[in-house]
């Protein structure tokens, strides 16, 4: 599993990085950032819940 984030709707919430911030983190323009590729297998649900989570359906997840 990987996730990809749609910097056009990113707003830098950050409800993905305290969801699980050895997955997100945010740039110096606030942005999420996907720290980990591919999501390892015991942190996909983690990944999953802030792609489910995130406020303006910013992260994709792709398979």
């Amino acid at each position: 599993m990987r996730v990809e984030v749609d910097l056009d709707r990113c707003e830098g919430n950050a409800v993905c990085v305290g969801i699980d911030p050895d997955l997100f983190e945010l740039d110096d323009n606030d942005y999420a950032v996907v720290k980990v590729a591919p999501i390892p297998a015991d942190k996909e649900a983690h990944a999953q819940q802030a792609v489910d989570e995130c406020p303006r359906a910013a992260l994709i997840r792709k398979d």
